[in-house]
């Protein structure tokens, strides 16, 4: 990319954060305004709908995702999953970072301005109540360096003020996903000193969480997040990500009154998409790990252009190939390969959650074994039978011999079936067959479990008969 600009990669070697001796750069972005902005308020939105009421979303009595880490009890799209599940959870996360890749490929970080949790909450909440209370970034950077009075310190802790109140909220959300949403209310509406480690793990998170908003901020993406490093293992020249059309804007020169010079090119060196950059970037210098794909930059070039009378477009969603080539090819062969797998893992998941039994179980004979002869003319075996429930709901099963006229299960020891919430059951059982039936020495027998007169599953086992010696 050396044909692009002629400032050197100097802008490589620093990032804007941090100044020549170590220390911190606070970032005043310019309040962001136009269409693409218009969009991603939308998107933001609807995402926090989602966000805020998906712990109260239920689906067969369960809530629609619960990932309570600390019990191991997993729930995605009302269905529990519990470790005897983890082959499903690894191949959802295997899926995810297929998805991942798969998106970063063809769109860069597009996820990082439009549906990254860091970047919705900081950008599209935290720095709105900013603006609102303290104003644009000019009278931003002249309250942080004017000195301390009534003034100041009333905006301030009203900033603060709402910053920590949003921060409960989300924690109170956050933990909800985790506990669910009967487990915070019992926080909430208890002493602290009833559900501690609860209290303390929403204390400790809603610190957190205000630190990030308000103190570490932009440093999440250009100093923590692995996914800007993973980007540069991902994007290619065909990536379509925030970028500078060159051809268009170079070489730069500032706008005079009453001249056209047709020898420059479009940019006109406000640095207005500098100035509304969150991380501090000049987009003009290319594709950089501190660029986010917010569209701040875009949404500024765009009024721009519009005052100047040039098209739209300087900078925008495009490809690097697409720019220099006029080629917009996409959907190239690594592209086509990594869908075609993300499709099958996906296929995979969703059969494996919508098949998946509420009722595992698990039948062996008893090692050792052979058959028992049992009064009129029957046979029996002897099978050790392990239950697993699936479900948040205590079972009652029965078990019957498929398609086998005259066939009996008994339990040793005990009568029925009854499962408890996430727990195993291991019985021991007879199963009886009439001799008129064995007509082999192995023969396979398919077990049903039954629950509410609904066969939930299906285990297959061999019953061990005499040896039948043919007529000859």
């Amino acid at each position: 990319m050396d044909d692009i600009y002629e400032v050197g990669e100097k802008y490589r070697d620093t990032i804007a954060t941090v100044d020549e001796k170590g220390k911190r750069v606070w970032i005043y972005p310019r309040k962001p305004k136009g269409h693409y902005h218009n969009l991603r308020i939308g998107v933001t939105i609807l995402l926090l709908i989602l966000f805020f009421v998906g712990p109260l979303i239920r689906l067969n009595g369960n809530p629609f995702i619960l990932i309570d880490v600390f019990e191991r009890h997993f729930i995605i799209m009302g269905v529990p999953l519990w470790p005897q599940d983890f082959h499903i959870v690894a191949l959802a996360l295997i899926s995810l970072v297929v998805f991942v890749v798969l998106f970063t490929v063809i769109y860069g970080r597009i996820w990082c301005g439009w549906a990254c949790p860091q970047t919705i909450f900081l950008e599209m909440v935290f720095r709105k109540i900013e603006y609102l209370i303290e104003g644009n970034a000019t009278k931003q950077k002249k309250l942080d360096d004017a000195p301390w009075t009534g003034g100041k310190i009333f905006k301030k802790g009203l900033k603060h003020l709402v910053f920590i109140l949003i921060s409960l909220i989300v924690s109170h959300t956050f933990m909800a996903y985790i506990i669910g949403s009967e487990g915070v209310i019992d926080i909430v509406s208890q002493s602290p000193s009833a559900h501690w480690a609860g209290f303390a793990g929403i204390m400790a998170f809603t610190a957190f969480f205000y630190f990030i908003m308000s103190v570490f901020r932009e440093q999440v993406c250009t100093t923590v997040c692995p996914y800007g490093r993973l980007q540069g293992v991902f994007v290619s020249n065909n990536t379509v990500a925030v970028i500078y059309d060159w051809l268009r804007g170079e070489p730069r020169a500032r706008l005079k009154k009453g001249k056209k010079d047709e020898s420059k090119g479009d940019c006109i060196e406000c640095k207005l998409c500098v100035y509304a950059c969150p991380t501090g970037i000049d987009i003009r210098n290319g594709t950089q790990l501190e660029c986010v794909n917010c569209t701040a930059c875009m949404d500024a070039c765009d009024g721009v252009m519009d005052r100047i009378e040039k098209p739209r477009g300087l900078i925008k969603y495009a490809s690097y190939d697409g720019i220099k080539t006029g080629n917009h090819k996409i959907f190239t062969t690594r592209v086509l390969a990594y869908s075609v797998v993300l499709s099958v893992l996906v296929f995979a998941v969703f059969y494996m959650l919508l098949t998946r039994p509420d009722i595992e179980a698990t039948i062996l004979k008893v090692p050792g074994q052979l058959y028992q002869e049992q009064p009129n003319d029957r046979i029996s075996n002897l099978y050790n039978m392990q239950f697993l429930n699936k479900t948040y709901k205590e079972v009652d099963i029965d078990l019957k011999v498929k398609d086998i006229e005259g066939a009996t299960i008994k339990r040793v020891g005990e009568l029925g079936l009854h499962i408890p919430v996430g727990e195993r059951l291991d019985c021991v059982f007879f199963i009886e067959l009439p001799k008129s039936v064995v007509t082999q020495m192995k023969i396979k027998l398919i077990i049903q479990l039954i629950r509410n007169g609904e066969v939930v599953d299906e285990v297959k086992t061999n019953f061990i008969g005499p040896l039948v010696i043919p007529k000859r």
